[in-house]
This record gives C-alpha cells, sequence and structure tokens, in this order.
C-alpha cells in the first residue's frame, strides 16, 4: 500500500521543448546584439577620438590666424592644406580657400558647447552622406557607411585574407575619409569653418568585425550542441515517459498514468461542481482461463475488456488496467442513481465483450460542500484510496451473486474501521488474557454420557464487552493473527486439562481448532507438541481439529502434519464434513480419527428424508473407515434418537448443552464422574 502511494504520487517533469528553443533564439539575438553594440562602440569611439583631433587642429588654425600679420593671416591658414572660410559676425564671407561644400542650412550636427570661446560645431558635407543631418548628434548613416566600407574592399580578397586578422591589404586604401566641416568663433565676431575628415582604420574594424563574429559562432555552436542534447532528451524523456506510463498488457495506460492523472483531475478547480464515480472491474476466475486457453489468449481477452470499456467511456474519463485481472474506472456522473445506472450498462457492454464472468465494485465521489453552502476543491483527495474502496465493495461479492455489482457505502465503512479497531487491540488482547476459553460438551447419544468437549473462543473486551467468533475470528485469519491464537487456545486448553487432572477428575479429549494458514508451517507437528508437553498434558487428551476447507491446500504438507500429529500421540479430526466439495477424496487420502458431520445436515426442507440418508451413509462410511463420528449442531430430541439409531459416536449440540465458561465445564465433569460413581445416569 506504501509503496502504490509512493508510485501514485511520483511525478515525473517534462522538459519543455519550445521553451528550450524560445531561450536559445532569445540568446542568439542577444549574441547579435551584443556583436553589433560592441562594433557601434568602436565605430563611436574612433570618430570621437578623430573629432577632438580635428578640433585640436582648428584651434591650431585660430590661433595661428590671430598671432600672425594682418596681411599674411589667410596665407598662413592655406599652409594646414584644407578647404576653409571665414565669415564676419553677419555671417558674410569674407575669405575662401578652396571650395565650400558646407551644409549649413540644416543644422550642425554636433556642437560640443555655448558661451564658450572654444566651443566648435560640425556641419555636413554636401559632397558626402555617410552622417545624419540635424538632431545635434553626430551619428552615422551605417547602410552608407558599410556601402563604402564595401566598395573599398580589394578585387582580388582571398578566403586566406579574409580570415588573416590585421592584413593591411584587405582594403584599398586602409582606411575611409567622412568629411565634415568644424566651425569655431574667432576675434571680432568672426567664424572659422574648416573642411575636416573623421578616419576610420578599416582594417581595425574588421579585426573588431572577425573577433565577434567568431565569438558569435562559437556561441551559436555550443548553443546548438546545447539545442541538439535538449531535444535528444526530450525525446529520449518523452519515451521514456510513455513507457513509465505504458501498461503492457493493453498497450495503453497504466495504473501510475491513472493515478497521476485521475487524482490531478479530481483536485482541479473546474472539476469541483461534478461527481464522480471510481469503479473497480474484475474479471472472474481470469486465471482459470488462462489455464484453459493460454496465457496469450488471457492476454487478448483483457485487450477486448480494455477495448469495450473504452468504447463506452467519454475521452474526459480513464480506465486502465490496474493490476492482474482488475481494470479501474474514473467516470463523471450525475449523482449516485447515475453511478448505478452506469454500473449496470457497464456490465451488460462487459457481458457482451467477453465470454467470461464479471464483478463490480463502485464508489462515489460527490461534490463537496461546507456547511455554508460553498462548493469545496477536493484538495486532499486520495484517488488510490477511492480506488480500494470499490475495490473492497466488489470483493464483498461472492462467485454465486448473479448482479455481479456492489456499491460502496457505511457499512462497508463501518466494517473496515472496525477490522482496523480489532487489529489494533489484538496484541494487547493477547497479551492481557481477554480471550476466554468456552467449552462445548459432547454427550453419546446411547447413554447420554459426557464423552468428550469443543473448544471455543470468546472476547471479553474492556471497551467492546462480550465479543462472539464472528465478529473478529475472519478479521485474524485474514491479518494472520489466528496463528497466535491456535497457540492460545491450545495452551489454555492443555492447561485446564492438567489442572482438572490434578484435581482427581476424569478428563475427555478436548478438541482445538487449527488454521488452515497455521499449515503453511512445516513444524507445525512439533509446535503443537512442545505447548502441551510444556503444561504436562497427556497428548490423548488433545484433539487437533481441522476444518474441511484446510484439505484443499497443499495436501502434501497436510499428510506430513496429520501423520507426525498421530506419530506424536494426539488425535485429529475434520471439521464440517459435508460443507465442502472434495470431502470424500480427502478421507481417502488422510488419516483422520474423527469425522464431524456439518450441522447443515439437520437443517432445511430435506433434512428430514434425504439429510437422514446421506447422515446415515455418512456414519457407516466412517464406521468403514474406523473413525468416530460427532453430529454438530443438534437441537431436538428426535434428531438424538436418530443418531442414536445410527450408532452415532457423540452429539456436539444445544440439545446437551451450549457452549460453557471451563468453571462451569469443570462442574459438568465433576457431575459426570459422581454420576459415575453411584452408578446414576448423568444429567
Amino acid at each position: 500500500m506504501a509503496t502504490n502511494k509512493k508510485i501514485a504520487k511520483l511525478k515525473i517533469k517534462k522538459n519543455n521543448i519550445v521553451v528550450t528553443v524560445f531561450l536559445f533564439l532569445l540568446i542568439t539575438v542577444c549574441l547579435i546584439g551584443l556583436v553589433l553594440l560592441s562594433l557601434v562602440f568602436f565605430l563611436k569611439f574612433a570618430i570621437d577620438s578623430n573629432l577632438y583631433d580635428e578640433f585640436d587642429r582648428v584651434k591650431s588654425m585660430i590661433s595661428t590666424y590671430e598671432n600672425a600679420y594682418l596681411s599674411v593671416r589667410e596665407a598662413r591658414l592655406t599652409a594646414f592644406g584644407s578647404d576653409f572660410f571665414i565669415t564676419d559676425s553677419n555671417g558674410q564671407l569674407l575669405f575662401l580657400h578652396g571650395k565650400d561644400t558646407c551644409d549649413s542650412k540644416d543644422g550642425e550636427l554636433y556642437s560640443d558647447g555655448e558661451d564658450s570661446s572654444e566651443s566648435y560645431k560640425v556641419y555636413l558635407d554636401t559632397e558626402s552622406s555617410v552622417f545624419l543631418p540635424g538632431g545635434g548628434r553626430l551619428s552615422l548613416d551605417y547602410t552608407e557607411f558599410f556601402s563604402t566600407v564595401r566598395s573599398q574592399l580589394r578585387s582580388g580578397l582571398t578566403l586566406e585574407k579574409f580570415f588573416t586578422v590585421g592584413r593591411s591589404d584587405i582594403f584599398e586604401p586602409s582606411h575611409i575619409e567622412m568629411p565634415i566641416w568644424i566651425s569655431s568663433a574667432m576675434s571680432g565676431g568672426k567664424e572659422l569653418y574648416v573642411k575636416s575628415a573623421i578616419s576610420v582604420d578599416l582594417n581595425s574594424l574588421f579585426t573588431v568585425i572577425q573577433v565577434s563574429g567568431l565569438m558569435l559562432l562559437v556561441c551559436i555552436v555550443i548553443f546548438l550542441i546545447l539545442l541538439i542534447m535538449a531535444v535528444r532528451n526530450a525525446v529520449a524523456q518523452r519515451r521514456l515517459t510513455k513507457l513509465f506510463f505504458t501498461d503492457t498488457v493493453t498497450g495503453s495506460s497504466n495504473k501510475s498514468w491513472f493515478l497521476i492523472k485521475g487524482e490531478r483531475k479530481l483536485r482541479s478547480f473546474f472539476s469541483r461542481k461534478k461527481n464522480y464515480a471510481v469503479f473497480s472491474v474484475s474479471v472472474v476466475r481470469y486465471l482459470n482461463y488462462c489455464i484453459c486457453h493460454s496465457i496469450t489468449d488471457g492476454e487478448k481477452l483483457l485487450c477486448s475488456v480494455n477495448g469495450a470499456i473504452w468504447r463506452l467511456i467519454n475521452k474526459q474519463d480513464f480506465c486502465v488496467h490496474y493490476d492482474s485481472n482488475d481494470f479501474a474506472i474514473l467516470t463523471q456522473v450525475t449523482d449516485e442513481e447515475g453511478m448505478r445506472d452506469f454500473a449496470r450498462k457497464l456490465m451488460e457492454t462487459l457481458s457482451a465483450a467477453a465470454p467470461v464472468k464479471f464483478q463490480i465494485g463502485a464508489f462515489y465521489v460527490p461534490v463537496r460542500v461546507s456547511e455554508s453552502g460553498r462548493i469545496i476543491r477536493r484538495k486532499n483527495i486520495d484517488l488510490e484510496e477511492c480506488f480500494n474502496n470499490a475495490r473492497t465493495a466488489r470483493e464483498t461479492l461472492a462467485l454465486s451473486d448473479d448482479s455481479g455489482i456492489a456499491f460502496f457505502d457505511q457499512k462497508l465503512i463501518e466494517d473496515q474501521k472496525w477490522e482496523n479497531t480489532v487489529t489494533e487491540m489484538q496484541q494487547r488482547a493477547l497479551e492481557n488474557e481477554e480471550f476466554a476459553v468456552y467449552y462445548q460438551p459432547k454427550y453419546d447419544p446411547r447413554t447420554d454420557t459426557l464423552r468428550g468437549a469443543e473448544a471455543l473462543i470468546r472476547w471479553n473486551s474492556p471497551e467492546y464487552g462480550f465479543l462472539t467468533p464472528y465478529r473478529f475470528i475472519p478479521i485474524f485469519e485474514k491479518n494472520r493473527f489466528i496463528t497466535e491464537i491456535d497457540h492460545y487456545m491450545i495452551s489454555h486448553a492443555a492447561r485446564d486439562q492438567k489442572r482438572w487432572l490434578d484435581a482427581g477428575l476424569k478428563c475427555v479429549p478436548v478438541s482445538v481448532n487449527v488454521s488452515r494458514i497455521h499449515f503453511a508451517e512445516a513444524d507445525l507437528a512439533e509446535q503443537i507438541r512442545d505447548l502441551v508437553d510444556k503444561e504436562g498434558t497427556p497428548r490423548e487428551l488433545i484433539e487437533i481439529e481441522l476444518t474441511e476447507s484446510a484439505f484443499f491446500d497443499d495436501k502434501s504438507a497436510m499428510l506430513r502434519t496429520i501423520s507426525k500429529l498421530k506419530e506424536y500421540g494426539f488425535d485429529v479430526s475434520m471439521d464440517d464434513f459435508g460443507s465442502g466439495y472434495s470431502s470424500l477424496n480427502s478421507l481417502k487420502d488422510m488419516p483422520l480419527d474423527v469425522l464431524k458431520l456439518d450441522a447443515e445436515f439437520f437443517r432445511g426442507e430435506n433434512a428430514d428424508e434425504r439429510g437422514r440418508i446421506i447422515v446415515s451413509e455418512a456414519i457407516k462410511l466412517a464406521q468403514s473407515l474406523h473413525m468416530k463420528t460427532v453430529a454438530e449442531g443438534v437441537e431436538v430430541k428426535e434428531q438424538v434418537e436418530f443418531l442414536a439409531e445410527q450408532e452415532c459416536d457423540m452429539i456436539q449440540g444445544y440439545y446437551y448443552a451450549k457452549p460453557m465458561p471451563e468453571e462451569e465445564f469443570e462442574e459438568r465433569l465433576g457431575k459426570q464422574e459422581q454420576s459415575q460413581t453411584q452408578g446414576t445416569k448423568p444429567i
């Protein structure tokens, strides 16, 4: 249960390939952006460095002009080798050297300050469009710039030269000149305009582009590798997930998928207003079907059942081959009656789909409503527990049940609670000896003499009072605590016998039931022997009683244990003879000493006719096999007289006595001995 719980809660985290691709593209775009920014930064740095150099040259020209004689001022400026012109304070041209291509009408491109003796302004050259006009900033027209760069690439450029960083023969010329005009104020309100040029080293620019490109290429290759690995991992994980959630028999989803997906469905916000039902569907006697046909045919049967269920339910419902011959279904229903209608329809569908019998258990999962009437989400619902409830309901069905459908109700809940309570109390009750041994006498119907007794268990619980065996024995058999009870009963019966012997009473054999579960232990005979010997009781006073159903198990192990018990001096009896299907076969194989006729022989409509015939023949059969006979459940005088006529050895029933505490049975032993001493008829 705990392992299933862990499996049910397991969640496999899926790699989302879409997210991976998106992140890859985003990182790639960011890298390209970084490359472009580095290129822009380089160009800005180169332009700014050249620009300030040109500012210094203009400053030198102004200084030269103002420090020269009036007659040679213009001549001194021409020595700088640049086109220039001078305007007065009204903007009128005073002197021009070279060609005036200054585009001052669109405003300056750049200004480094106002009201300063060393302020400079930059203007476009009308013959060049590398810079963008206006805006008060020196901004490149990158389209025109890189067009100029491409035009300056050498026509004989080879691949080797292209990838050789720092070679000076890649471009012709190796730098690009971008003409501009720079103006600065002179004394007397004059303005000097000088044609300048900003130079960019193309080989250095190309080196920056190469390095950035290589970095970008390496990053792209790395991320491509990571992307391929992510895709491969996603594909592999999807295959693994599919394998993990696939049933090997039907090829559809399995138990883990049902528990995870179904529980998520029940807990979702959108399902809180819907009623659901969980079904456990079982193929009855599936192993017998496989034995009669083949395992392959059995798997084909399960596949056809799975297909029939899927054709019946909606796409939003869940159905899986849960385990072995079990199927689990989670479906939406209108109400409890809708659940019952679906169960009946499911049974009809399955019966038509396969030539086998089915059993169905159902558990209702209603809408949860608070005391204030607000609908509550099923945040803590456990789908595995819901399915186990449906399975519990199904397991209450007998094979002979015609409907084959059972619904989990409050009684089953109470039964489960009681089972848990008994399981919790059982060890404490054993240690505190809350279990009491009762004895039901066995009488010879011909002489009314006490010939034996059966030890029966009762539970005197401090919390729940006096409990009869049917309240706890089935639970002990289910949780295997019955083996501890067997030891307890044998020890107490032997102890009582020893005490009565020591008191001078004439004891009779007492039979003690031993559960069929106990016969799985190879040393059972030795355990019984040691328990009886420990109390000092003669072994012939303890009779080991087995139910007829125990003979349906491992017969070879049963035969070995019975043989050992007889070897150790114990008598062995078969209880409830006639309640099963293989009694005669068991009599043939097992060396039994006592045969107990089932009480059902003396009940029912035909008890007086057919029952008498069967009982009579059974007694004769036992006598032929040198076995004693005990008739159980005898309650009326006519039955006693009939059994006496048939020479039945002993009668155990309410006609003579009910089960009684050990003190009362001890008193009856004393009366039996007293009557035998006085020669009177025992009471």
